[in-house]
């Protein structure tokens, strides 16, 4: 066949997938997380075989919490790829935001599931089956050491600092008021719950709670409707959790600047504008690239003498403190000055005695007119910056030769002729009519100018 030398080999996506995989499970440190999928993969299996044995749709809704493990434990496979891969051409700002997209995805897929349970527990308030308590609560102690063994043992990184860095959920704020009131009572539990707990390790504590009242109710008094309401309860307290958690990996991803770290970047902008030979700092943008990590671009004006170097490396060191992905670009102060010329002149045009400058007439007054109604119309859109619409400020004025003389009068046209033909002609004496027609074109309008009949001026 064709042997093509400069033609890529095509991967599928299949292919591309297993490459990294590999490129994964050769670290070391990845093995624990595999392990700990396989065994997430069998009590997941498990459990919702329970869940069809017992027809309980709580049970089903604590599983849930199980598969959301198994996405925890998926998210910091990824974290581990990430730190192992550099940037591109394509992903400049590498590949952090793969994280962030894995923390989205993860969270808005557990509230997916407790919208599902919260529909079918609807339904079921409608018809109540039967509940069989026979795996209720061997289902709810293994889910629950799995759960807390999971999350205990693997630190997952995003996870850890979404939960931080997000805002409360409603569980925490009521656990930590429940909490403040039992830690005055006993001072030496302060360390454990004055803190706001770990919402993950909380769902699964009031989870397991939930279940386990409901398999009492159930077997004290066949109240099967308790079943429901503990469905409902489970999903609402993972709604609630999960919400502030996609919130602010969403705001990541849009990338929007921090609220927290606003202050301190408005406060380092003011020092960076008052550096030697900044003049000014603009278009500045600054957003989230990642978890912990801050990037950011500023466009920085300086002076005409000023050392860009130096001034660059000032910048950087200011902003580097916050930012570690920066983008400084500098730019002197410069303004083009006016030419006076940008053609040569000819020697007769600095004559000015043989050459009139007729100025062109204002421009304002035929810009606001309408051709149809000849009325002041509005301009559509306001005029541009620094632009001042000075009456013949682009037209340049009209040069012409000194061939004839200026055209006052009717229109004649008016040679050069000498000084005594015109005293022939009358121009002199303003008393003739002549003259006067020829010099106002009006007969009954006494002239301003000249000379009266006595040969004295007028006044």
């Amino acid at each position: 066949g064709t042997i093509h030398l400069f033609r890529k080999s095509q991967r599928s996506l299949v292919g591309k997938l297993t490459h990294e995989f590999r490129l994964v499970a050769a670290d070391r440190r990845s093995w624990k997380i595999l392990l700990f999928g396989a065994i997430n993969l069998i009590c997941i299996g498990l459990l919702l075989m329970w869940c069809s044995s017992t027809n309980s749709i709580a049970l089903t809704a604590y599983t849930y919490l199980t598969i959301f493990d198994l996405f925890s434990l998926v998210t910091c496979l990824i974290s581990y790829w990430v730190m192992m891969k550099k940037p591109s051409p394509v992903y400049s700002f590498g590949f952090e935001r793969f994280e962030v997209l894995a923390v989205f995805a993860s969270t808005v897929l557990a509230q997916l599931g407790a919208l599902f349970i919260l529909k079918e527990s609807a339904e079921r308030f409608l018809e109540q089956p039967e509940i069989h308590t026979g795996r209720l609560l061997v289902g709810t102690f293994v889910a629950l050491f799995f759960n807390l063994f999971t999350m205990l043992s693997i630190k997952n990184k995003p996870f850890a600092y979404v939960s931080e860095a997000a805002s409360t959920s409603w569980l925490q704020e009521h656990v930590a008021d429940l909490s403040r009131s039992i830690c005055g009572i006993i001072p030496g539990l302060s360390s454990i719950f004055l803190p706001r707990m770990n919402p993950f390790v909380l769902i699964d504590i009031a989870g397991a709670l939930a279940l386990c009242i409901t398999y009492m109710l159930i077997e004290i008094n066949n109240y099967f409707a308790v079943d429901t309401a503990s469905a409902i309860a489970i999903a609402l307290m993972t709604f609630g959790t999960m919400y502030p958690m996609s919130v602010y990996s969403g705001k990541v991803l849009l990338q929007t600047t921090p609220p927290h770290v606003i202050g301190q970047l408005d406060k380092l902008l003011r020092e960076v504008s008052t550096l030697d030979g900044v003049l000014e700092v603009r278009n500045e943008h600054f957003w989230t690239l990642g978890f912990g990590t801050l990037a950011g671009s500023v466009h920085v004006r300086i002076r005409r003498d000023a050392n860009e170097q130096m001034v660059l490396a000032h910048v950087t060191n200011r902003l580097y403190t916050l930012v570690s992905t920066l983008t400084v670009q500098i730019f002197k102060d410069d303004w083009i000055r006016p030419t006076l010329s940008s053609v040569p002149i000819a020697n007769n045009i600095l004559n000015l005695s043989d050459h009139h400058i007729i100025p062109m007439p204002s421009l304002k007054a035929a810009d606001n007119l309408n051709p149809v109604t000849s009325t002041p119309a509005k301009p559509s859109s306001p005029p541009p910056e620094f632009a001042f619409n000075t009456p013949g400020k682009n037209v340049s004025p009209v040069i012409l030769l000194n061939t004839q003389t200026k055209p006052y009068g009717l229109g004649f046209n008016h040679g050069s002729a000498p000084y005594s033909s015109v005293l022939n002609q009358g121009l002199g004496i303003p008393g003739m009519g002549a003259a006067q027609g020829f010099r106002t074109g009006f007969a009954n309008v006494p002239g301003r100018y000249g000379t009266n009949a006595r040969g004295q001026p007028r006044p």
